[in-house]
């Protein structure tokens, strides 16, 4: 009894510890006092301030603009004796943030589990390439996360939220005003807003649906070269881009500078890929390089014709499944016998990647061996059902021909029974 209580006196003093730390008041801050007085312009950072993920870790504004927030004087608390530094030029925010985001061990103490090679990263990138050379147009720090309203990136309002990601990029991306002169297009996000991507995420409301930063990067943005668009997009599709990369079109794509993946499936406009892309039809995407007669042509065609073939054959057999489903009869074995020859298509569509007929027709064969087993299945399922309804036919009659039969008998023994005795 005596540990117990001992044990609920220290989970006691602990949370009674932890609830004073968190409920102290913050030390005196001029600069958001001040803000908070001021109209427009000037009040919006102290407003924003209130939710922002650095204030509620304790930072305020001298962290980054410097000064003394402990003086109501404005002269010293914006003293550049003291550290102030007014607005920051967008040149010099990526090494303002990285003063502390590349600091492993400052970060240690409020965010053990972020990277500190931001900024590093953005060195790397298309926009610090072109920041370093003086172009003040391009994204800093602040450009995607804001300044004094940020948040976390898991947080639904914040601007690098999956679901926001689009709209945070495309207000440069989607301007041709802001984007001339650096020769990009600016329908990216017309086109993306179509595509599979982005009917999963904002659709399906799948966060892990890729949106800009998934293929360009987000702190070392670069629009991905010819060579590594496969290997982006096998971040995700990883089967299709093993297949792809032992395949011949991949030497021939590099060969004639075609952008791999981006060929086919394109890049922001990204469709639901349908198997009318593959062959020799006139919406086949195979005749934009291949003609009649060549190698290609005809491996795409017999690649198509099994696709087409194992289809088909899959449809029929859960045609003849549900029907004898429908009609009562056992057939769940089989049913689950169908989901794997589906499987075998879909692993048949994939492997297209490789572009290697033989391969195709060696896993169509083993589809086309289930689609086979289970139609015959349902075949005999029916079968057994006609035999059942033919079965409870004769017996129906054997049974009304019996009670007739009883009938008659017991109306002859009554008209027996009601005569005269003659004796």
């Amino acid at each position: 009894m005596l540990k117990r209580t001992t044990a609920f006196l220290y989970i006691g003093a602990l949370f009674w510890l932890l609830s004073s730390v968190y409920s102290q008041p913050r030390g005196k801050d001029s600069c958001v006092e001040c803000h908070q007085k001021m109209d427009g312009e000037l009040q919006e950072p102290a407003k924003k301030i209130t939710n922002d993920i650095h204030y509620l870790r304790g930072l305020s504004c001298y962290n980054c603009h410097g000064g003394d927030p402990s003086s109501d004087d404005m002269e010293v608390a914006m003293d550049p004796k003291k550290g102030y530094i007014g607005k920051p030029k967008p040149t010099d925010i990526p090494q303002l943030c990285g003063k502390c985001h590349s600091n492993a061990d400052f970060m240690r103490d409020y965010n053990p589990s972020l990277r500190v090679d931001q900024l590093n990263e953005y060195g790397t990138s298309r926009h610090g390439k072109l920041l370093a050379r003086g172009d003040t147009k391009v994204a800093v720090c602040s450009s995607c996360h804001g300044a004094h309203g940020i948040r976390k990136a898991s947080d639904p309002q914040s601007s690098v939220y999956p679901k926001n990601v689009v709209n945070t990029c495309t207000k440069c991306h989607a301007n041709p005003q802001y984007m001339r002169g650096h020769n990009i297009p600016t329908n990216q996000k017309m086109k993306y807003m179509d595509s599979v991507h982005s009917k999963a995420l904002f659709g399906k409301g799948d966060l892990s649906a890729p949106t800009c930063n998934s293929c360009h990067g987000n702190h070392g943005a670069s629009p991905p070269g010819l060579s590594s668009i496969a290997a982006i997009c096998g971040q995700c599709h990883a089967s299709q881009y093993e297949y792809f990369i032992a395949s011949p079109h991949k030497k021939a794509f590099k060969q004639g500078g075609l952008p791999e993946c981006a060929t086919c499936h394109d890049n922001h406009g990204i469709k639901s890929p349908s198997d009318s892309m593959l062959g020799t039809q006139t919406e086949s995407l195979c005749i934009n390089c291949h003609s009649q007669g060549d190698k290609g042509f005809n491996a795409a065609n017999k690649m198509r014709d099994r696709i087409e073939l194992l289809k088909a054959r899959l449809e029929q057999s859960e045609i003849v499944l549900n029907r004898a489903e429908r009609a009562g009869m056992e057939v769940s074995r089989e049913k689950f016998d169908l989901i794997e020859g589906k499987n075998k298509l879909i692993k048949a569509r994939v492997l297209i990647h490789a572009f290697n007929p033989n391969e195709i027709e060696k896993i169509t064969n083993e589809g086309l061996a289930i689609s086979v087993s289970t139609q015959k299945a349902g075949e005999r399922a029916m079968g057994d059902l006609q035999f059942r309804r033919k079965g409870l036919a004769v017996s129906l009659i054997i049974i009304f021909l019996v009670v007739i039969t009883l009938y008659m008998k017991i109306r002859q023994i009554e008209r027996v029974a009601s005569r005269p005795d003659e004796a």
